[in-house]
């Protein structure tokens, strides 16, 4: 016959379980919603992840906010892009965070930017020329090429500061690697009427874009990175499109797009509205969605030329 103390260890046993902590997810800051989104995709259920901007902010021009700082100071992972788009405020979130291990050139530290090729590399670094980065244009994830590369960079961080569910980010990397490379195949189908098509840009936001389309751009719109558009540098922009006709003009979802229309109504040139990042647009709920959102957008302004 069963004895009392028997009794109250069966008993005790699933409170006892109870209590015991679950494992804890490891926690990631990401600075811009893409990057939030692809650590999202290689953890899964491992990671909890928190996103300092949205698709509708500016990612220069972000504030140190207390609410942001929280975050940092309790993250395992920050997860930005680099080559100095953060400059402005990221800095002073990890210095007031007080999180030694998400300090530069911790582990916990992860810049995007650092596994691609970067273009636009000044020839000479002039601050008056406006929001000029040293390190080359930071926008790298308007390039699916890029998202693979950052992917596998990291899948292999992710196993670093994790180590315990290595395996489990490895087995995440290759099955998003492998639906990403068929994408890729897919995407650059459809998007072959779009090369050589001559377009203009808002921001110099879209050079990865064009060199992975193949698209021309012929005019900027900002008469230097981060300047508002001045009515004076519109008209000369109208007046240069007179001899190399666009075919579209591109803005981020962030951006007001009254050049972009004014640009449309005065030359006939189709406004595009790019989502940039995940959450940009309807369509852009997810990474893939990003690029198919992207493409369906500029095929259908290339279609009314």
């Amino acid at each position: 016959m069963m004895n009392r103390k028997t009794l109250f260890a069966l008993l005790a046993a699933p409170v006892l379980l109870l209590a015991l902590p679950a494992q804890a997810a490891l926690r990631v800051f990401a600075c811009e919603p893409e990057w939030g989104a692809l650590a999202q995709e290689l953890g899964g259920n491992l990671v909890e992840v928190s996103v300092a901007t949205s698709a509708l902010q500016d990612p220069h021009q972000i504030q140190a906010k207390p609410s942001l700082i929280a975050r940092a100071r309790n993250a395992d992972l920050v997860v930005c892009t680099g080559a100095e788009l953060e400059i402005g405020w990221l800095p002073v979130l990890l210095q007031q965070s007080g999180n030694a291990k998400v300090q530069p050139g911790q582990s916990g530290n992860f810049a995007a930017a650092d596994f691609v090729r970067k273009l636009d590399l000044p020839g000479q670094l002039d601050r008056s020329q406006g929001d000029v980065h040293a390190a080359g244009n930071p926008h790298i994830q308007t390039d699916p090429r890029n998202i693979a590369q950052v992917a596998t960079a990291l899948g292999a961080r992710l196993a670093q500061v994790d180590a315990a569910h290595a395996s489990q980010y490895a087995q995440r990397l290759s099955d998003f690697s492998q639906r990403w490379q068929q994408a890729i195949v897919r995407w650059n189908t459809q998007a072959a009427p779009l090369k050589g098509a001559a377009v203009v840009s808002q921001h110099k936001a879209f050079v990865y874009l064009y060199d992975w389309l193949g698209m021309k751009e012929v005019a900027v719109l900002e008469p230097k990175p981060g300047v508002e558009p001045t009515a004076s540098h519109l008209q000369q922009v109208l007046a240069s499109l007179k001899n190399a006709p666009a075919r579209m003009t591109l803005y981020s979802a962030y951006q007001d797009p009254k050049p972009a229309e004014w640009l449309s109504k005065n030359a006939g040139v189709p406004a595009v509205k790019i989502p940039f990042t995940v959450g940009g647009t309807e369509g852009a709920k997810d990474l893939f969605g990003l690029f198919d959102d992207t493409l369906a957008r500029l095929l259908a302004a290339g279609a009314k030329r």
